[in-house]
């Protein structure tokens, strides 16, 4: 494989950056620039999601906190969990 210190461009719209891609797009239409793309095949190895079952009254408890914060039951509930576990002493 060649090696070159250009950027290397997005084909449509030529931008070198996420940041910049992500302008393009949110100010243009996928369906004006349809003709030129092309079908693409590859692989998604996704992470499998693990439910916890909770019951009726803890998850009204926990979707009204939620709700008062802004923010999503699983996003909340996900949040308590990381910084409980972040303060467990480490196992050997």
């Amino acid at each position: 494989m060649k090696e070159s210190n250009e950027r290397k461009l997005t084909s449509i719209s030529k931008a070198d950056t996420l940041e910049a891609i992500s302008e393009f797009w949110d100010s243009h239409s996928l369906d004006d620039y349809w003709d030129q793309t092309h079908e693409a095949e590859f692989e998604l190895r996704l992470r499998r999601r693990r439910r916890v079952t909770l019951t009726p009254e803890i998850y009204e408890k926990i979707e009204a906190l939620a709700l008062e914060q802004g923010v999503l039951p699983e996003t909340l509930v996900n949040l308590w969990l990381a910084e409980h576990l972040n303060n467990q002493p480490s196992n050997p």
